[in-house]
């Protein structure tokens, strides 16, 4: 689902150069046609100049790369004037070389928007007939199956763009509504026709980043709603544990001038106010442990990364990721063809891995907060052994710590940077890689794992509170925020007085922190304190 905090409009008009993150998760998210997607009227001029600066240089004999040559290692291959079209047509076939399990609907949605923005854009050489049928498979949710791996992340990402440019030639398959047919028939299902590619369309198709651009544009915005999600979940472990909210005092962190991590600690406060769970000045327990007292030092720092992977991947929504590109006089019409490498991922990489590493991290902590919910030495006896009355014949929370563990682990696996490796390809011609869409991949794996490391860290938490409840009283108060995440964690789980199947308990709170329902829950009625 679209998160809570996004509106969908009734269209989203690409030009090339304003298409917004949120746009993105709104498409992604949304139905086919819901909203429509358009190509802005100023844009399509920049098109049809393009294209037709194309066939100028075809008509002149011209000799440029992707139009009149063949690709990579066979750029120095002269193409006939009347090949040209089967030219474009074999880049695609050739290149569709995909494998794995496909990418799911909503990924496949941001593949071709991005795809289709950076064609508008006017530098890039397609007819505006192939961009509107791009277009119109979005709009009548014709969703071409693209098999995650094959990108090397440079060049583009070759191979899963060429499956998704292999349904407007009426080959490949498509998805349409659930249902999977060949290219033709998707097409047809909708009224729509194949195209035949004229010259450097295939190119133009399958020559980018927009799938590296589609996995990091997802996964940072997911990555901040789970932080968020984070912040309230340290929260409610705080008060679980009878912690104090004194090492989020904001005199503290003016001392330390991050700006994310003051947010993150004001965001804290605001989540805590005016609770009774929480421990006043005890000159024998001034402290908690980091995972507690550092939260705004580790959640900030996190914080950190995301807006950085985010800055990175709005920059490369508007970006031009094709090669070669097309510049034109807009008085002359005389054209430039310029080769270079904005379709190489190394931005896109390096921020997806650095981003994976500080997710990772954020599952640690949470994963330390509830091994401290569970263990009764660990907390100093302010809970039952394992969140459990009836320890020995129950075993309580004993084994969600080791599922969180696991995942943990497995994270720190995960967070290997991609972006270190490169093998080079096409006889030595394209000889260093970004791996872009393996650290994309990975990305969606640790986010997947810290997702579920944080239900289990609330669940625990609402446990642990009802513990405390017992030795507050009925009219002991949680937090300004974290009563409302209490609230909503009991109205799908419940108190687990003896040993039982935990496992539907800990889905449920999964979709409570992957819909955005629990941060929604808790931002209706404090301030979010997320700045870019």
């Amino acid at each position: 689902m679209v998160q809570p905090d996004l509106t969908a409009p009734a269209t989203v008009t690409i030009d090339g150069q304003h298409l917004t993150l949120d746009q993105v998760i709104i498409v992604a998210r949304g139905r086919p046609g819901e909203p429509a997607i358009v190509l802005d009227p100023a844009g399509r001029v920049n098109v049809v100049r393009a294209a037709a600066a194309v066939q100028r240089l075809i008509d002149e004999g011209v000799v440029a790369y992707g139009i009149t040559t063949g690709f990579g290692a066979f750029k120095n291959h002269i193409i006939a004037p009347e090949q040209v079209t089967e030219l474009q047509r074999n880049i695609v076939m050739s290149h569709a070389v995909g494998v794995g399990d496909p990418f799911d609907q909503a990924t496949v949605r941001a593949i071709m928007l991005i795809r289709a923005n950076t064609l508008a854009r006017g530098h890039s050489g397609i007819r505006p007939e192939t961009l509107e049928l791009l277009l119109a498979l979005l709009n009548h949710g014709i969703h071409p199956v693209i098999p995650r791996k094959g990108s090397l992340g440079a060049s583009g990402d070759l191979a899963p763009l060429a499956h998704m440019a292999l349904v407007l030639i009426g080959m490949g398959e498509a998805d349409v509504t659930g249902t999977r047919l060949d290219g033709e028939a998707a097409l047809a299902a909708a009224g729509l026709a194949p195209v035949t590619l004229a010259a450097k369309e295939g190119l133009a198709l399958t020559n980018g980043t927009a799938v590296m651009t589609a996995l990091g544009s997802l996964e940072s915005w997911r990555a901040r709603l789970l932080s968020r999600v984070a912040d309230i979940a340290g929260c409610l472990s705080l008060e679980a544990l009878h912690g104090t909210p004194m090492a989020f005092d904001e005199r503290i962190h003016q001392l330390r001038p991050f700006p994310r991590q003051m947010h993150c600690a004001a965001y804290l406060r605001e989540i805590l106010a005016g609770s009774t769970f929480t421990r006043h000045h005890d000159p024998y327990n001034v402290q908690d442990a980091y995972t507690l007292r550092c939260i705004p030092q580790v959640h900030g720092a996190v914080r950190d990364a995301i807006a950085y992977a985010r800055w990175v991947m709005e920059i490369e929504l508007n970006a031009v990721t094709d090669n070669p590109l097309l510049f034109i006089d807009p008085e002359t019409e005389a054209t430039t063809v310029l080769s270079g490498g904005n379709f190489h991922g190394e931005p896109l990489a390096i921020a997806m891995d650095y981003l994976g590493v500080a997710m990772t991290d954020l599952g640690n902590i949470s994963e330390r907060r509830l091994t401290r919910l569970t263990d009764e030495a660990s907390n100093a006896h302010a809970l039952p052994a394992f969140l459990t009355e009836h320890g020995g014949l129950n075993s309580g929370f004993m084994i969600t710590q080791y599922t969180a563990a696991a995942l943990a682990s497995e994270n720190k696996v995960l967070a290997h940077p991609a972006s270190v490796d490169t093998i080079p390809t096409s006889a030595n011609v394209e000889d260093h890689v970004s791996m872009g869409l393996t650290a994309g991949l990975k990305l969606r794996q640790i986010n997947d794992n810290v997702e579920r490391i944080l239900a289990l860290e609330l669940l625990a938490a609402a446990q642990g509170i009802d513990f405390r409840r017992r030795q507050l009283g009925q009219d002991a108060v949680l937090g300004k925020g974290t009563r409302h995440a209490y609230a909503l964690i009991r109205e799908h789980t419940t108190f687990i007085e003896r040993d039982a199947v935990l496992y539907p308990a800990i889905e449920a709170v999964r979709q409570l922190v992957a819909s955005g329902a629990l941060v929604a829950a808790v931002n209706d009625h404090v301030t979010d304190h997320w700045h870019p």
